[in-house]
């Protein structure tokens, strides 16, 4: 993987672990509380397309780093599964019938593998000198 790829993943993965914080907030801000109302052309879908992009942009990059680089901790399922799961975080967070927990065990899930990502990339760049 080029220098210039992984910069990329670097920076969609990060872009990502901020919608997937935000996709948080929203369900745990406001979605949850009493009388919420989406409103669907307005919040939901301008924020799934964007995730949307993110997600379709980051998934080829992730899966040509973690066949070439082989990082420890972060399988090829993993970008698959996290893939799907952010498809479906970004919209079950403007959902008022979301299960909390499930919900919440899903964030977890998408932000470790996003932050194994980061944090295996720039021990890739320490031990190759950039």
């Amino acid at each position: 993987m080029r220098e210039e790829e992984s910069s990329r993943l670097k920076q969609l993965t990060a872009e990502l672990k901020e919608k997937n914080r935000e996709a948080y907030e929203q369900f745990v801000s406001r979605t949850s509380r009493p009388g919420y109302k989406n409103d669907f052309y307005g919040e939901v879908k301008p924020f799934a397309d964007r995730v949307q992009l993110l997600i379709d942009a980051w998934r080829p990059l992730a899966e040509d780093w973690v066949s070439s680089k082989k990082p420890k901790y972060v399988f090829p399922i993993q970008i698959k599964d996290t893939y799907d799961n952010l498809a479906i975080v970004c919209v079950t967070a403007f959902q008022t019938d979301t299960r909390r927990r499930r919900f919440i065990e899903t964030i977890k899930a998408v932000d470790y593998v996003l932050e194994n990502i980061l944090g295996q990339i720039e021990q890739d760049r320490d031990f190759s000198g950039f």
